[in-house]
């Protein structure tokens, strides 16, 4: 018998805490009075609690769930039991993926409320039941996503959100047969922004490059909405998108020739009017927008003016695809210890370039040679010197680390005040999170109780409005979260620290590059270049 065949898993989840009804605690000891009375005492007193508290069960993305799993692939239990389905997740999807993982790893799931049992032949019946239905319900939502790109594609509206460069949107009001009034939006030409989309189409479509487009943005001191330097990435975003093309007779030919489903005729093709692309991209909880091939597109002519003309459009579109197709050799890594800790006078990132036999690399201001010294001329710096005063300088800490360690455990109590404003911050956005969640869930719901077509698209409009602001709403839950966890100064952390200062003249030199890098991230700041001397400022400097 495996030594783990004794144990239970216990998984607890509330929203939040509300310190009545069927809150973490109840639901764990419900949960511990099952197994007695249906396992014996035998496996009472093995009982492993998994808990999450102030968690959504809208995806599986929680601290208790994430760690029970990692533990169930090591086969540390028998089963898991919970009091209610629902405390795992609302997610028919996740729910059926999740049954389907537990049974390849053979651990039963046992929900009491439901008297849901994977270990008789009733509860496989129904996990069978629930993937059968997790399938028809990833159909009927393609199929009605589908659906609802099609009715937009109707109207060749702006579905909402951050606008493209060049335009903004306003709100245009329809009164329709039955005398109501409808809202919907509409993207509207800025003439400075759609000069600027101009050129930067004219400058790629001359030299062939991202980058010479990016270096004589910055010549010129073209710079975005927010007031910063275009990058290659925002520039090719700019190109690939077809908001801008002119819908004229050769654009509607380009579009059939690659297998666009094209909601407009050809008469629509106007050669004023710009093109609305829906389906464009897959955007998924907790992974990166990925962007669909044009054959899943569904292209309409919209109701804004169109800035590029179609053969400039199209070329530029064969030009990335020619680029995209060339070979790319992934550089070799070099033996530089300073990239991402020495910044040039300018505030910039210096990075390191090799020669070609890749002992020796120089380091380079990121903004000198975006901007083809337009923006910057500091001097380059020798590497290899830099990077031996700088391992140098750090042997000498050993001299006064007492000192050294006494100001990281000052900073470590102030970081601490700055981690508690980031988690309450967090869990205020978490909470809105939850809200937000609930009214979509809501507002899916009374779609399927109406049969006014009209009413259907307001409450789709509503969906798509709410779903935006959930995204920023993630995105700022991360970086809240991303800048507790970096502000946090671990006593461990220091202790290491202090251990390897005790005898660091004799550690440095026989590290291993990722080592070292390591070690100077934890003691140096940052590193500045002034273009005569470099100023190393350590951790808790008051520089």
């Amino acid at each position: 018998m495996n030594k783990n065949d004794d144990f239970i898993a216990v998984y607890s989840r509330k929203s939040k805490f509300t310190g009545k009804g069927e809150s973490v605690e109840n639901q764990i000891e419900f949960c511990k009075e099952y197994i007695r009375c249906n396992y014996g005492e035998k496996y009472y007193e093995k009982i492993i609690i998994y808990e999450d508290e102030g968690f959504s069960g809208g995806d599986l993305n929680r601290p208790g769930f994430k760690k029970m799993m990692k533990e169930a692939h090591k086969r540390k239990f028998k089963a898991i039991l919970v009091y209610r389905l629902d405390r795992i997740s609302r997610n028919i999807s996740d729910f059926s993926g999740l049954i389907e993982e537990l049974s390849r790893l053979n651990i039963d799931f046992i929900s009491i409320k439901e008297q849901f049992d994977t270990s008789t032949p009733l509860g496989r019946a129904m996990m069978y039941i629930a993937s059968i239905f997790s399938q028809l319900e990833r159909e009927t939502i393609a199929e009605r996503i589908r659906d609802n790109m099609h009715e937009l594609a109707k109207t060749g509206r702006w579905l909402g959100g951050v606008t493209p460069t060049g335009y903004s949107s306003e709100s245009v009001k329809n009164i329709t047969i039955e005398g109501k009034i409808k809202k919907s939006c509409k993207l509207k030409i800025i003439p400075k922004e759609a000069e600027i989309v101009k050129i930067i189409y004219k400058l790629f479509h001359e030299n062939h490059s991202l980058t010479d487009t990016e270096s004589e943005l910055m010549k010129i001191g073209i710079i975005t909405k927010n007031g910063k330097y275009y990058t290659r990435f925002s520039i090719k975003a700019i190109l690939q998108n077809p908001v801008y093309l002119i819908a004229d007779k050769q654009a509607f030919k380009y579009f059939d020739n690659m297998g666009v489903e094209l909601f407009s005729n050809i008469e629509k093709f106007d050669g004023y009017h710009g093109i609305m692309a829906y389906n464009r991209t897959l955007q998924q909880k907790g992974k990166s927008t990925v962007y669909l091939s044009m054959n899943e597109w569904i292209v309409a002519v919209g109701e804004h003016k169109g800035i590029i003309p179609s053969n400039i459009w199209i070329e530029v579109q064969n030009i990335l695809e020619e680029n995209r197709n060339k070979s790319y050799h992934r550089p070799r890594k070099n033996q530089s210890l300073l990239t991402g800790s020495l910044y040039c006078k300018c505030g910039s990132r210096m990075y390191a370039k090799s020669n070609k036999n890749l002992l020796n690399y120089t380091y380079i201001c990121n903004l000198k040679n975006r901007s083809k010294k337009n923006l910057c001329d500091n001097k380059n710096l020798n590497g290899n010197l830099l990077d031996k005063v700088v391992i140098d300088e750090i042997k000498k800490i050993n001299e006064s680390s007492d000192d050294f360690i006494n100001r990281m455990e000052r900073m470590r109590e102030f970081y601490k005040w700055d981690c508690m404003i980031y988690e309450e911050k967090t869990f205020e956005l978490k909470q809105k999170e939850t809200k937000i969640e609930s009214k979509i869930n809501s507002l899916v719901d009374s779609l399927v109780t109406t049969d006014s077509k009209m009413t259907k698209l307001s409450v789709e409009h509503r969906i798509e409005e709410l779903n935006i602001e959930l995204i920023f709403i993630k995105k700022n839950i991360v970086e809240f979260e991303n800048k507790a966890k970096n502000n946090v100064i671990d006593e461990l952390e220091i202790e290491k620290i202090k251990n390897t200062l005790l005898d660091i003249t004799k550690v440095i030199d026989i590290m291993k590059i990722d080592e070292k890098r390591n070690l100077i991230k934890s003691i140096i700041r940052k590193v500045i270049w002034d273009g005569k001397t470099v100023h190393i400022m350590f951790q808790n400097s008051q520089e």
